[in-house]
């Protein structure tokens, strides 16, 4: 395990709410609490490992059964609780996010993690197309279905510009299995081929982010840097309210034109041939 997976995340969370302790009746490895943004209260999640987790595959930071339902029980919650509020006035979600993967265990397999996983995506989706601002701030690695279940679904993405941030859909020594090639090879081939880059900085490239963030050690935030975070998610919440309810900024963005043609040509043709049909 990567000592780092999941310490971000937690470091994070107590430097923005004040806490780092679970609430009764979630598990020990889901964080969610109210906390001031600005003049506003907004909604803080974090997924956390858990040692001493009934279920081994989530020990070290994945996201697996109970943290995927425990994130959209309090996601639901909020939308449910501001359901008749204008837009404007709907609570911001924050996902602080620093998750190792989806939690890929015989058991959580046979009790349907793709359910659970589909129920956090689904309630993250659900608020913000209900107009509530969510907003992902990546403070460590962003793997797989553990992003996918936590964070992803953000209307904006804030992330750490430091070589301790990974977004990506699988660990380097697994897409070495998969594909037959040498870590090296495919370490060579990211700097040629952003998607495949493991550099936080060619995925920014993507147009998927917000924006980089820059602290000293992401582990140990200072507090001026936590005063730098925290007015960087009052701005993204501020562009969130002003935008789409949807996700098409991070194909339309600029840096997306530029780096994504093809993805945007596939699209194009596919809206197409629909329209048509």
């Amino acid at each position: 395990m990567n000592e780092q997976v999941g310490l971000r995340g937690r470091a994070w969370f107590k430097a923005l709410t004040g806490s780092d302790t679970p609430n009764d009746g979630d598990p020990n490895s889901v964080l969610a609490t109210t906390a001031p943004v600005w003049n506003e209260s907004a909604l803080f999640l974090c997924v956390v490992p858990d040692k001493d987790s009934r279920f081994p595959c989530v020990r070290d930071g994945q996201v697996g059964l109970e943290e995927a339902f425990a994130l959209a029980a309090h996601i639901r919650a909020v939308i449910a609780e501001d359901r008749d509020k204008p837009r404007e006035a709907k609570r911001p979600i924050i996902a602080i996010v620093d998750v190792k993967s989806q939690a890929y265990g015989r058991r959580e397999e046979t009790a349907g993690i793709f359910f659970a996983a589909a129920a956090s995506a689904d309630a993250y989706a659900s608020a913000r197309m209900a107009g509530h601002p969510v907003i992902s701030l990546i403070a460590g690695q962003a793997f797989s279905g553990g992003f996918l279940t936590h964070g992803y679904q953000a209307n904006r993405i804030l992330a750490f510009d430091d070589a301790g941030i990974v977004i990506h859909a699988m660990h380097k020594e697994a897409a070495a299995r998969i594909t037959r090639r040498p870590v090296a090879e495919l370490e060579k081939l990211g700097h040629e081929i952003a998607p495949m880059s493991y550099d936080v900085r060619d995925y920014a490239k993507l147009g998927l982010l917000f924006k980089l963030l820059h602290a000293a050690d992401p582990q140990h935030p200072a507090s001026n840097e936590v005063a730098e975070v925290r007015n960087a998610i009052t701005e993204a919440i501020a562009d969130a309210r002003k935008g789409k309810l949807d996700l098409s900024n991070r194909w339309e963005s600029d840096a997306a034109k530029t780096t994504r043609k093809g993805t945007l040509a596939v699209r194009a043709a596919l809206e197409a041939q629909w329209i048509n049909e």
